[in-house]
């Protein structure tokens, strides 16, 4: 630790230099997002809305891994699109801001997590800071992975089943803005959530809260459980799409008992 004692108002003056730093630095990406949001080759139209285009990354790559299974030659579709439909006067500009604070608050993450790092650290021992630093920068890198595969896999397929799934022809599909933002900010910002799995099981089982055996004694129960949570966020049904959710999911629940440490029963008898 620290030789020189802090004071109890150093430490308040420190926070509110750190909460001040971390404020300015969501304003100063947020301002940024909001000036690049517009335009034909904003971010609005070819990073937000790409999903409703058929041209999108993910359905381009279903459809050359699908030459060869007929339920994937959906996405081989180019003319595919949602048409996404406003009818609120302010929607539109509410969107333009919330979506530049979301997205700043995304970019800045890094960096506020930094903040965090600078104002604990003076009050750990060396062999704490190595931790804790490794710590920060491993629950970054899991919620960056984690909004991507909300972006890349986990929104685009459950988009595409909901905007296209008819219980009449009667009805004309229309999707509204408010709903579109809704489920793409919720989504994506679940899965980086979800992503976080093995540093919380990391943190509990340092607690002695969770054991390596809670895995494996759970593990087919997980299975059924990650299956349906799956099916319920790709309800399309095919099996291919079904793996695309499943597989990530499963690998975070192996990922997390490789970082809990095993039952004390289970040192003495190893």
């Amino acid at each position: 630790m620290q030789h020189d004692e802090m004071s109890f108002w150093d430490h308040l003056e420190e926070l509110r230099w750190t909460l001040f730093r971390s404020i300015l630095s969501l304003i100063l990406f947020a301002v940024v997002f909001f000036a690049f949001m517009r335009g034909e080759n904003g971010i609005f139209d070819s990073f937000i809305m790409a999903p409703t285009r058929g041209d999108f990354i993910t359905y381009r790559l279903l459809c050359t891994v699908g030459s060869s299974f007929s339920f994937l030659s959906e996405f081989c579709d180019r003319a595919f699109r949602i048409s996404i439909i406003n009818i609120k006067l302010a929607t539109q500009f509410f969107t333009h801001m919330t979506t530049s604070f979301w997205l700043a608050l995304v970019c800045a993450f890094p960096y506020l997590t930094f903040e965090v790092w600078r104002f604990i650290s003076p009050a750990l021992y060396e062999n704490e800071k190595r931790s804790v630093r490794w710590v920060f920068l491993f629950g970054t890198g899991m919620f960056f992975l984690g909004c991507a595969v909300g972006y890349f896999m986990v929104f685009p397929m459950t988009l595409r089943f909901l905007a296209t799934y008819q219980i009449s022809e009667a009805i004309t599909e229309q999707v509204s803005l408010d709903s579109y933002m809704d489920n793409f900010l919720m989504l994506i910002f679940i899965m980086g959530i979800i992503f976080e799995m093995p540093l919380l099981s990391w943190l509990l089982s340092k607690l002695g809260l969770l054991h390596r055996g809670f895995f494996a004694r759970y593990r087919r129960h997980a299975i059924v459980v990650l299956l349906i949570l799956a099916a319920l966020i790709t309800p399309s049904g095919d099996p291919f799409t079904l793996s695309l959710v499943f597989i990530p999911l499963y690998a975070l629940f192996e990922l997390s008992a490789f970082f809990v440490k095993p039952a004390p029963k289970e040192v003495d008898e190893g």
